[in-house]
């Protein structure tokens, strides 16, 4: 595969192509490498690879407000945008969701804080030092039409207290939902780690990478840092779905450079939808 074609692309349905990203929000001081760090320089990468994967439902993760307006730009005006910001007044860094509307009606979406009172913008209280949030959107598939809930999140880098109170917080909101469900993240936490086991511990979620029926890339790290594709590093990023869902392929998209994170996709297909 050359970054001349998609990993995925488009796909027919009743298949979904899911892409989860962490951006890498534009920073005053550029690192690791300033060249490659620069919004300017890496929007121009985004547009290329989103024109060519042209994903039905994507997950952003620290974006902030002008890079995703951007991002919006970029997927053109038959894609949705959900997601607030995590500070008090709804702005700053944001977990956002978009959704291709020629296959999915966004009914309902909200935005809630990682903490003990969820609702309280801003609020903390698992020992990260700043607010980590949830986007959550309910959508009605135009092909089936039955629902389909997403959550996009970002725990927090330094604690392992909140991202394992994070994790168990999440996983509940999960299983209080009916019907099909995919979570799209950057967890700060490998696949092999406490986080990751809370969510998909009992058969309420299961990893999209582990289960495919087909892996579209030899690379299992998603944390290049601008550098070259990690066949054995950490994977921080993950797409989580419930177990009624086939995997048909997923993937990192490694190589791109366009954020310290690398994409990656999954090709899903809910047997109740």
């Amino acid at each position: 595969m050359t970054h001349d074609e998609p990993l995925v692309g488009a796909v027919k349905p009743p298949a979904v192509h899911l892409m989860t990203l962490n951006v890498r929000r534009r920073m005053p001081r550029l690192w690791p490498s300033p060249a490659a760090d620069r919004w300017s320089h890496r929007r121009q990468l985004m547009q290329t690879l989103l024109r060519r994967e042209r994903p039905g439902i994507l997950g952003v993760q620290e974006a902030l407000p002008d890079q995703a307006d951007a991002i919006g730009e970029m997927l053109g005006s038959s894609y949705a945008s959900v997601g607030g910001g995590r500070g008090r007044d709804g702005r700053g860094e944001r977990c956002v969701l978009f959704v291709d509307t020629a296959r999915f009606v966004v009914q309902d979406s909200s935005t809630w804080w990682l903490s003990a009172t969820p609702t309280r913008a801003a609020s903390r209280s698992f020992g990260n030092r700043i607010p980590r949030i949830v986007t959550q959107a309910t959508l009605a598939d135009r092909v089936s039409g039955s629902p389909l809930t997403v959550f996009v999140t970002h725990f927090d880098h330094l604690s392992a207290r909140s991202r394992l109170r994070s994790a168990r917080m999440l996983s509940r909101s999960v299983e209080a939902v009916e019907g099909p469900v995919v979570v799209l993240g950057d967890f700060n936490a490998d696949a092999d780690s406490a986080p990751h086991r809370a969510l998909t511990a009992g058969g309420v979620l299961v990893d999209a990478f582990d289960v495919a029926e087909r892996r579209l890339s030899e690379t299992r790290g998603t944390f290049s840092r601008y550098g070259a594709p990690q066949p054995h590093g950490r994977r921080l990023d993950w797409i989580l779905t419930d177990p009624s869902a086939v995997v048909s392929a997923a993937g990192v998209n490694a190589g791109w450079a366009l954020s310290d994170h690398d994409p990656v996709h999954a090709v899903v297909t809910w047997r109740a939808m």
